[in-house]
C-alpha cells in the first residue's frame, strides 16, 4: 500500500514536470512570436524622409541619397504625394465650399445667342420681263407689304410695243399660217404676258403703249432698287421682296457646345423686344465649317412668325434643354475646375468626415450654362472643391503636395510648370514697380530687419492697391487679391517669423504672375526644403547666389535654384 501511494506521487510530480516545461516553452515561444509580429508590423508602418529632401521616402532608416543626412521618422500623412489635409480653421477661414457630383438633368441648358435674319429660302427677286421706261412706280419705299397678282408698276416698252404689232399682223394670218401666229403668242408669254392680257390685246385690236408689272410673290418689300422714269433692262431687278412668315435665328455656338446640338432639335427662343414672350424653334442647319478665330460655329434656327412680331435684326437668346443622356455624363461647376496650360484640374475631398485633399486631372466635355461635363477623371457621387479652389491649392503646395505649380511633387518642383495666364501690357507695366519692392523686402527679411520689412510691405501696399483689376478676369483677381492681402499682413505685423510665414504664399502668387510676363530682366526662382516645417517654400532673387529668407543668417545658404525666368523654351 505504502509502495502504491509513493509511486502515484513520484508520477505525479514527473508529470506536472513536464507539463510545465513543455507549456512554458509554448507561451514563450508565443510572446516572441508575437513580440517579431509587432516589430515587424510596426516596421512596415514606418517611413523615413530625410529632412533637407522631403521628397525622399524610404521604408527602412539610413542616409539620404542626396545628402547623407541621417533619415528621420515622416509624418505618416505627408508620406502620400497626392492627398493632403487642411485644418477646420481654414476651411472656415477661405470659405471652402464642396459640391457632390451627378449627371447632367433635364434642368441643364445650353444657351446660345444670336440675331434674327430674313428666311433666303423665301426671299425673291421682282424683276422687269421687258426692257423699257418706268411710267409709274406704286411701291415706293421699302417695308411695304405686297401680295402676289399686286400692280407695282407700269413699263413703256417699245419692243413689247413692236411684239403687239406682230400679234395683230399674225392674227389675220392665223387660218393660213397657225404656226407663225402661235410664235408670236408665245413670244409674248415670255415676258410674262398671261392669256388674259393677249386676248384683250387681240380683241381690242389695239396697241398697249404702258404695261403693267405684277407681282410675282407675296411678302415684304426689303429693297426698292428702281425709281419713277428709269430706264430697265429685260432681267433687271426691281424689288427685293422678303417673306417674313418664317425667319431664321442665326446663333453662334462654342465647339465645346456643339455636341449637344443636332438638326432637327427643338429650341427656346427669347427676344429682347417681347420679354414676357418665349418663341418655339427647330435647328434647321449647323455649318459644319468652325471660325477659328471667334472658336464658333453658326447654327440656324427656323421661327414660324405668323403674326410678324419678328424682325430680321433682333437680337435673340436660345436655351436648348438636355435630357439626362444614356451614358450618364458627370457635370461639376465652372468654379471647380483651373487651368494649367493644357491640363484642367479639380480639388477631390477624399474623406467624407474630414478635410482632407486630393488634385485630380479631368478631361472636359461640353459647356453647360455654369458647368462643364466631365468625360474623364472623376465619378458620380465625387465631392469636389468649388468654392475657395485656389486656397485650396495653395495648401496643396505649402504641404509639398502635387499641385498646379507642379504636377509631381517628388521633382522637387525642379520641374515645376505654372498656370498659363493672358497678361494685359498695362497690367505687367502696373506690376514691374511691385516686383522691386518684393525684392526689397526679401532682402530685409534675409537681414532679420521686422522694421524694415514692415515699411517696405507697407509702401508695396498702396501700390498694388491702386491697380486696377475692374477688367479681370476672375482668375487674375484672385492672385492680385492674394498678394494685396499678404502685403498688407506683413505691414502689420511686427514679428519676423509671422512677417516669413506670410511672405511664403507672397511668393507663390508672385511667382506665377512673374512667370507669365512678356518680357523681364533675368531673374530666379529659389526654393528652401526645411523652410515651412520642412515642407518647402519658395521665392525670387535677382542674384543666383542664395540667400534665404525663411532663415536669414541662421541657415543663409540653404536653397537651390529651381528655374530662371525669362523661360527660354517658353
Amino acid at each position: 500500500m505504502k509502495k502504491t501511494v509513493i509511486y502515484t506521487s513520484l508520477a505525479l510530480i514527473i508529470g506536472l514536470f513536464i507539463g510545465y516545461m513543455v507549456f512554458s516553452g509554448n507561451v514563450d515561444s508565443q510572446q516572441e512570436t508575437h513580440t517579431e509580429h509587432n516589430d515587424k508590423v510596426e516596421s512596415e508602418e514606418t517611413k523615413w524622409t530625410c529632412a533637407m529632401h522631403p521628397q525622399i521616402i524610404q521604408s527602412e532608416p539610413g542616409d539620404c541619397p542626396i545628402c547623407g543626412m541621417e533619415l528621420i521618422p515622416a509624418d505618416q500623412n505627408s508620406t502620400d504625394i497626392a492627398g493632403f489635409t487642411m485644418t477646420e480653421n481654414a476651411m472656415k477661414l477661405a470659405n471652402i465650399q464642396t459640391t457632390v457630383v451627378g449627371i447632367s438633368s433635364r434642368n441643364k441648358v445650353v444657351k446660345l445667342s444670336g440675331v434674327l435674319e430674313a428666311n433666303e429660302e423665301s426671299n425673291a427677286i421682282q424683276a422687269s420681263y421687258f426692257s423699257g421706261r418706268i411710267e409709274q412706280l406704286f411701291i415706293n419705299t421699302t417695308g411695304e407689304e405686297i401680295q402676289k397678282g399686286q400692280m407695282l408698276a407700269t413699263i413703256y416698252s417699245p419692243e413689247l410695243v413692236a411684239a403687239q404689232q406682230e400679234l395683230l399682223t399674225a392674227l389675220r394670218l392665223k387660218e393660213s399660217q397657225p404656226k407663225l401666229y402661235m410664235a408670236v403668242r408665245n413670244k409674248l408669254k415670255n415676258w410674262k404676258l398671261s392669256d388674259s392680257q393677249i386676248n384683250s390685246i387681240e380683241e381690242n385690236g389695239k396697241v398697249k403703249e404702258n404695261f403693267p408689272v405684277f407681282a410675282t410673290n407675296s411678302g415684304t418689300v426689303t429693297e426698292k432698287m428702281v425709281s419713277q422714269g428709269d430706264y430697265v433692262d429685260r432681267g433687271q431687278p426691281l424689288f427685293k421682296i422678303a417673306n417674313l412668315t418664317k425667319v431664321w435665328a442665326i446663333l453662334d455656338a462654342y465647339e465645346q457646345q456643339l455636341s449637344n446640338l443636332k438638326e432637327e432639335q427643338k429650341l427656346q427662343i427669347s427676344v429682347n423686344a417681347f420679354a414676357d414672350q418665349n418663341f418655339s424653334g427647330t435647328i434647321d442647319f449647323i455649318n459644319p465649317v468652325l471660325d477659328n478665330s471667334a472658336r464658333t460655329t453658326k447654327v440656324r434656327v427656323v421661327l414660324e412668325n405668323p403674326e410678324g412680331k419678328l424682325k430680321p435684326g433682333m437680337f435673340v437668346e436660345a436655351e436648348v434643354d438636355l435630357e439626362a443622356a444614356e451614358d450618364d455624363k458627370i457635370s461639376v461647376p465652372k468654379s471647380a475646375v483651373m487651368w494649367t496650360g493644357e491640363r484642367s484640374v479639380v480639388y477631390l475631398k477624399s474623406d467624407a468626415n474630414s478635410p482632407q485633399f486630393e488634385m485630380k486631372e479631368v478631361k472636359l466635355g461640353s459647356e453647360i450654362a455654369d458647368s462643364y461635363q466631365i468625360l474623364e477623371g472623376l465619378e458620380k457621387g465625387d465631392e469636389v472643391v468649388t468654392n475657395g479652389t485656389f486656397t485650396v491649392d495653395a495648401a496643396a503646395q505649402l504641404q509639398g503636395k502635387k499641385s498646379m505649380m507642379s504636377r509631381n511633387p517628388t521633382d522637387n518642383n525642379s520641374n515645376a510648370e505654372v498656370m498659363e495666364m493672358d497678361l494685359s501690357k498695362s497690367f505687367q507695366l502696373a506690376l514691374k514697380p511691385v516686383i522691386q519692392d518684393y525684392l526689397q523686402l526679401k532682402d530685409d527679411l534675409v537681414a532679420s530687419d521686422a522694421t524694415s520689412t514692415r515699411q517696405a510691405a507697407k509702401k508695396t501696399s498702396a501700390k498694388i492697391n491702386n491697380i486696377d483689376t475692374a477688367e479681370l478676369n476672375k482668375i487674375l483677381s484672385s492672385y492680385v487679391k492674394a498678394i494685396q492681402d499678404k502685403f498688407k499682413a506683413i505691414s502689420v505685423s511686427k514679428d519676423i517669423a509671422t512677417q516669413r510665414e506670410h511672405f511664403i504664399a507672397l511668393s507663390q502668387n508672385m511667382i506665377a504672375l512673374v512667370s507669365n510676363f512678356d518680357e523681364i530682366d533675368e531673374i530666379y526662382i529659389q526654393r528652401c526644403p526645411m523652410a515651412n516645417n520642412n515642407l518647402g517654400a519658395t521665392w525670387l532673387s535677382r542674384n543666383k547666389e542664395i540667400k534665404n529668407p525663411y532663415f536669414g543668417s541662421q541657415m543663409l545658404g540653404c536653397g537651390e535654384t529651381i528655374r530662371i525666368l525669362p523661360n527660354k523654351d517658353k
